[in-house]
């Protein structure tokens, strides 16, 4: 069956029942063609497209059949929504034309090589749509600034590039808060995402993090409910907060009703939690959900105490950078909050946090041994941890985990390290690269990595599109990415080369000499002056060193 399958002029599409979002995009893409919704067997002779749910492909994987002959036809198999948008993503991306689709004739298929892949993000720091006031870059207990409406104009752009791109999931903390339009804002993010094949997880801890919902007068908001029930607020060990040893400057944590905590030995806490997180499932269509146990102190009462007794855990928590969690508080209640949420909505995602630079040293493995297979957990990692993970851990060690499967979420690479510039804007494909390598090599089932700053910044979109790439396929080589991904979107393989040099250099130093920054500057503003989107692209590197050049260094 060699050759190529053209689908143009008027294009019958059958199944678009089934994935509506995949015709939105045809007619979006390719509108020369008259890209038609038909009930099977209707328009006779005319070039067919076939969107056809089938059983038994792992989520998100697709299967591709072009057939040439009287009647073209391509059909697009998948189980999932998902693998049915992501399969019809490809041939946009493969073959679109001013008027049609040209695909390959004969049969093939893709399936994700890391199954879960996902973007981690607060609301507050989200910045997808630049047109509008109130970004911030960091903060964990921080008010929402933007007008009401930002929220679903972030969240919007952030899911179409995930469907675009085959990124599964999206963690939201603040996923609920009054501020930013409370229920209705919420359910419409939810079902924008479930019709984009995007998972939305909305982010919550156990007894702390505003509950389930994050801020507002809400009966499942925890600092309105700790009014009505203060008896159920926890003891905690030593104050709200916690500080990262891979960041130069100190976090702040002022006291707000954003750190209330509740005690997780009350049951009253653990009560409550449970019918808040079945009215979470039951009222959005979310795709999963993110559960810690909360990161910024632990509950010291007589009854965590008692119920703890872990002194490997606790004596991490002496250290100034040591723990601010309980693993044991994890694996006593996340059970019982994963079994709320498949009751409610079957087949969700939901993460157990098992926290930071613990994978290789373990400090609650009987506790953890309690925990329900089928969740996914999450270990996550500091770059100073991250470099043990890549000499030390292996396929072995991560079988021999008593909880099962297991994902892996970047710490790093984001504005939660590095000087005071942060990792956020940093040209972080590399580090993304290899740790999809390593997530694969070793058995971990997926990756976690921030997602808030906007693909308008060039080195955050290379970033991006290198943790899309080498989570779906992570035996791709950095020259076959630079090649279809860098070299198109910068102006050639040596513009694309060039610039991640320059980006490189500028990331490596703090500080550089006057001259070194007029040199690159003139270097990336002369790539700018070609125009279009790869000068646009050229642009936002060229303001970065602008930026530098201004302050001095």
């Amino acid at each position: 069956m060699a050759g190529t399958v053209r689908l143009s002029g008027r294009v019958a599409v059958e199944g678009a029942a089934a994935a509506p979002h995949a015709l939105a995009r045809l007619r979006e893409a390719v509108p020369g063609a008259d890209w038609g919704a038909a009930a099977p067997g209707a328009a006779a002779g005319a070039a067919r497209l076939v969107l056809e749910p089938v059983a038994g492909m792992e989520e998100g994987a697709f299967a591709i059949l072009a057939r040439a002959g009287d009647t073209p036809e391509v059909r697009v198999r998948a189980t999932s929504l998902s693998g049915l948008i992501w399969g019809t993503e490809a041939l946009i991306a493969e073959g679109a034309g001013p008027r049609g689709l040209a695909v390959p004739a004969g049969a093939r298929s893709e399936a994700p090589g890391l199954a879960h892949r996902t973007f981690w993000t607060w609301d507050h720091s989200t910045n997808w749509e630049l047109s509008q006031i109130g970004q911030q870059e960091i903060g964990v207990f921080n008010p929402y600034g933007k007008p009401p409406e930002g929220f679903l104009a972030d969240y919007r752009r952030l899911v179409d590039w995930c469907s675009r791109h085959r990124v599964a999931a999206v963690v939201i903390y603040g996923f609920l808060r009054d501020s930013h339009g409370g229920e209705a804002a919420a359910a419409e993010l939810a079902r924008y995402g479930a019709a984009r094949g995007v998972r939305v997880l909305p982010g919550i801890a156990i007894g702390s993090y505003g509950g389930v919902y994050w801020e507002g007068d809400h009966p499942y908001n925890l600092a309105a409910w700790l009014r009505r029930h203060p008896e159920n607020a926890a003891t905690l060990e030593k104050g709200v907060g916690f500080q990262i040893a891979d960041l130069a400057f100190p976090l702040s944590f002022p006291r707000s009703d954003y750190t209330l905590s509740a005690c997780p030995s009350r049951p009253a806490t653990m009560a409550w939690m449970e019918e808040a997180v079945d009215w979470l499932a039951r009222s959005f269509e979310i795709g999963g959900l993110n559960i810690e146990a909360g990161d910024y102190g632990v509950c010291g009462c007589d009854l965590c105490v008692a119920r703890r007794a872990n002194a490997a855990e606790a004596a991490r928590r002496v250290d100034a950078y040591g723990d601010s969690w309980s693993h044991t508080d994890m694996a006593d209640n996340f059970p019982r909050l994963f079994r709320a949420a498949q009751a409610a909505r079957p087949g969700l995602w939901v993460y157990s946090e098992i926290q930071w630079d613990n994978l290789l040293d373990p400090v609650a493995r009987a506790a953890q041994a309690r925990l329900p297979p089928g969740a996914l957990y999450q270990h996550t990692t500091n770059r100073r941890y991250w470099g043990r993970l890549q000499r030390e851990l292996t396929r072995a060690r991560v079988e021999g985990l008593p909880m099962q499967p297991n994902v892996l979420r970047c710490q790093f690479a984001c504005q939660w390290n590095g000087d005071a510039r942060t990792e956020r804007y940093r040209l972080n494909a590399a580090d993304f690269a290899a740790m999809a390598a390593t997530c694969a090599a070793t058995g971990l089932r997926g990756l976690t990595v921030w997602g808030e700053p906007s693909p308008y910044h060039a080195t955050v979109e290379l970033s991006y599109l290198a943790f899309a790439r080498f989570g779906w396929d992570p035996a791709l080589t950095w020259e076959r990415f630079m090649a279809e991904e860098a070299a198109p979107r910068l102006g050639g393989d040596e513009a694309a080369a060039g610039f991640v040099a320059i980006a490189g250099e500028v990331d490596a130093a703090p500080a550089l000499p006057a001259d070194r920054l007029e040199t690159l500057l003139a270097r990336a503003l002369g790539m700018a002056a070609e125009g279009g989107e790869a000068g646009r692209r050229w642009l936002s590197l060229a303001d970065t060193i602008a930026r530098r050049r201004f302050m001095g260094r």
